[in-house]
């Protein structure tokens, strides 16, 4: 009998006392109310509307059926959860991103049951970013004998690992536990033992890494005389995590975090998570030189940790973005004294499986370490953390200027969440985005704003309790910091991209620095222009009106496309020897170009601009080496010196070819690059990420306007309709950052000449994909395999 069974399928909802319809799980009800300027969440929400939602769904049980014990397995429900069984409520949780479980025994009769789940986050605004809403994660039912294997009480902890010793604690109901560590490499059982609580040995092990996410599998079964009662087999990797006073060292070797913030959504497809979506995301981050991410600003999926262990990405998982003091108006402040230790011991049970997962974070940008009832706190959430892992460390992402303020008297927010006006009179009349709306008008000069010895004096207390300490925007401080407080670990909680050069050059140099996390790495719904460069006039201020949509800060964007500044980190953070070319949009000429803060660029690795010849842009030029040369079409634009990894040529677009050769200091080549234009007729191209797929298996499609010579034109942008045959449409868009377009209607247009098909493959066969745009239609298969 399978043990853990999909109960996904077959669920109804009603969405504000709507009719009920059929959906499958993940469901982002959210995403399917209504947007407009009236949203009480405005721009932080994407202007989407909170609301109500009821979901159902029947299981049905003979009752023989009955002698068995039933666990329902909720991957997230955003938010304040009640789940009942036949109209009894069984169980309940108040954070939308923590999973929970509800034990299903007492409530259930033979013949027809009834599962409610309601869901509500009508109360807005209740975030500062885009929440999804309703059960947006993965639902399982888990079906054992009265004996059985309790899986969130299985802890595994690597104890050393020359030679490797790993603990297996196991927690169960009756029986008696028997462990086995095998390699699925060489398909052969490197350790095992009986008991509850088990130390084994592996010899000659493979160490998990970054470098080499080696991965075992332990088997923990429950026996009863000879007979297995149960198996759960989980994958594990041996690591060993140390603080030393020059750095972090994983297995013995220091490491350094090649860092970037993420939130939970997936872009097009809402706040639903897929495996299938964890994988790529982390695999395109993998890919473009991360080896750390930081789940802002809250606990991460099992889903993005199970990529993480799979591609070898360190994970520092983040608990809230708020305490005691309320950010806004319904958020998790009001609920955050009642449950924050229940949801510290949910995380530790979720993370503690994981190799990926080398740092708890006990929160972001909170002003409570000001005072003394702050500081206490922080001391007994790292307490609490330390309690619960012993074996992973603890850091948060404190923003040094927001805590020395708010030790002036001068608090960020209002008692009811807010912006508290009387502070700066230049933001009067602005909402809750307020932090961000001073960031966006001052840059970097918070670095500036956080030094000083008052400044320090504020933030020791609580950066002291912590095993690592996080800096929000004070790379300023690095250098003082690291002479006043030599024994403080440091690292870069949150950055802006364009200061990536200079922080990763202080990171290489100072060996208390261990790292840095860029704001952000792949773009998300919400804090609608928080880091638009756009040359549309409502761009100006930070909290943009409707219909923007997009942070538009990302530098990877939500289809998973690089910007330049991807590019740009990849080269600084070395092992790329190709130079990388990318171009400044050409086809808005003369209009004035609006900056935001977390933005350093917006250049795209393009040269195909199709009717903007004899239009100015620039050119930038990203390489490890000391001088660029640029041409054009042949000819040589110019000549500049490299500076911080990057050079700069203002250029005339013209179609054709574009040609950077990259010297060292001797005068030696050290690679070159070129770039073209597209030629030929541009229609709708669709460009599978996979040919062959599984039966309901999620898959990616890029669409394209692409050139005969296969080159996409940024320039070509259509409204395009999407069609699919023995599959499911899960969404269909493009990153355009201002739109009143939907992912969910199957038509939008093309952004910088892109979009994006995502689809749940249907029975074995063929795939049938149709792309229409005004004048051309497109079609493509995919082989699906049973």
């Amino acid at each position: 009998m399978k043990m853990r069974l999909d109960f996904n399928d077959n669920w109804m909802v009603k969405m504000n006392h709507s009719e009920w319809k059929k959906v499958m799980i993940p469901h982002d009800a959210m995403q399917e109310e209504a947007r407009n300027a009236d949203a009480k969440g405005g721009s932080a929400s994407g202007f989407f509307h909170g609301g109500h939602y009821i979901y159902q769904k029947e299981l049905n049980l003979t009752l023989e059926e009955l002698e068995l014990h039933y666990t329902l397995e909720f991957g997230g429900v955003y938010r304040d959860a009640e789940v009942y069984i036949n109209g009894n409520l069984a169980g309940s949780c108040a954070y939308g991103y923590v999973p929970f479980r509800v034990v299903m025994d007492p409530f259930l009769k033979e013949g027809r049951n009834i599962v409610t789940v309601k869901a509500d986050n009508s109360d807005q605004p209740d975030s500062r970013w885009y929440t999804g809403a309703g059960i947006y994660r993965s639902v399982f039912l888990r079906i054992q004998k009265k004996q059985h294997l309790i899986p969130e009480q299985i802890r595994i902890r690597t104890l050393q690992i020359q030679p490797a010793k790993v603990e297996v604690q196991t927690g169960h109901a009756g029986g008696r536990v028997h462990v086995e560590i095998t390699d699925p490499e060489i398909q052969k059982t490197v350790a095992s033992g009986d008991g509850s609580k088990v130390e084994l040995k592996i010899e000659n092990a493979v160490l998990w890494d970054s470098g080499n996410p080696h991965l075992y599998q332990v088997n923990v079964q429950l026996w009863d005389r000879d007979e297995i009662l149960e198996e759960i087999h989980i994958s594990y990797g041996i690591r060993l995590i140390e603080k030393k006073t020059d750095g972090l060292y994983i297995n013995k070797q220091k490491v350094l975090l090649k860092g970037g913030c993420i939130h939970h959504d997936n872009g097009i497809l809402g706040a639903r998570e897929y495996q299938e979506s964890a994988d790529r995301k982390i695999r395109i981050l993998k890919e473009n030189g991360f080896n750390a991410i930081r789940s802002a600003h809250n606990p991460c999926s099992e889903e993005i940790l199970n990529a993480c262990d799979k591609y070898g990405i360190y994970v520092m998982d983040e608990t809230w973005d708020m305490w005691y003091r309320k950010k806004n108006e319904f958020d998790y402040a009001s609920e955050f004294e009642k449950h924050y230790k229940d949801d510290i011991h949910t995380i530790v049970e979720k993370d503690s499986n994981h190799p990926s997962v080398i740092l708890y974070s006990i929160g972001n940008e909170v002003s409570e370490p000001a005072e003394q009832r702050g500081i206490q706190l922080a001391e007994e959430l790292v307490s609490l953390f330390h309690k619960e892992d012993p074996a992973r460390l603890v850091t948060g992402g404190f923003n040094l200027m927001i805590i020395a303020n708010a030790a002036k008297g001068k608090q960020m927010y209002q008692e009811n969440g807010g912006l508290d006006a009387s502070q700066n009179k230049d933001l009067s009349g602005m909402n809750s985005t307020m932090f961000n709306m001073i960031t966006s008008m001052t840059g970097s000069g918070m670095n500036k704003a956080a030094n000083g010895k008052k400044a320090d004096l504020a933030v020791s207390p609580v950066l002291d309790k912590l095993d690592i300490s996080g800096y929000n925007y004070a790379s300023g401080r690095y250098q003082e910091d690291s002479r006043k407080h030599p024994e403080r670990l440091i690292l870069g909680s949150e950055t802006f991209p364009q200061d990536l050069a200079a922080n990763w050059k202080m990171v290489e140099e100072m060996p208390n620095i261990i790292g840095d996390f860029m704001w952000t790495a792949w773009d998300y719904l919400g804090e609608a222009g928080l880091g638009a460069w756009s040359y549309d006039k409502d761009a100006k201020g930070f909290a943009k009106p409707y219909p923007w949509l997009l942070a538009d800060c990302g530098v990877f964007d939500i289809l998973g496309n690089p910007t330049g500044e991807a590019l740009w980190t990849k080269i600084i953070w070395g092992g790329y020897v190709t130079p990388e070319i990318t171009v400044r949009p050409c086809n808005h000429p003369k209009e004035k170009l609006i900056k935001a803060a977390w933005r350093g660029t917006n250049a795209l690795p393009s040269w195909s601009w199709r009717g903007c010849d004899g239009n100015r842009t620039i050119v930038e030029i990203y390489a490890d080496a000391y001088v660029a040369e640029l041409f054009l079409n042949g000819k040589k634009i110019g000549e500049r010196k490299i500076k911080n990894k990057m050079a700069k040529f203002p250029v005339k677009y013209q179609t054709g070819e574009l040609k950077t050769i990259v010297y060292d200091c001797t005068g030696k080549e050290a690679g070159r690059k070129t770039i073209c234009s597209g030629t030929g007729a541009v229609k709708p191209s669709i460009i599978p990420e996979q040919d062959v797929i599984k039966s309901g298996a999620v898959c990616y499609l890029n669409v394209a306007m692409m050139c005969e010579n296969g080159i996409v034109d940024c320039n070509s942008d259509e409204i395009l309709t999407i069609q699919v045959e023995n599959g499911k449409l899960l969404a269909f868009g493009s990153a355009n950052p201002k739109t009143e377009e939907s992912f969910l209607t199957g038509q939008y247009c093309t952004w910088y000449g892109k979009a994006m098909a995502v689809v749940r493959a249907g029975t074995e066969g063929k795939l049938h994909v149709t792309v229409k745009s005004a004048k051309y239609t497109t079609t493509k298969e995919i082989t699906i395999v049973g």
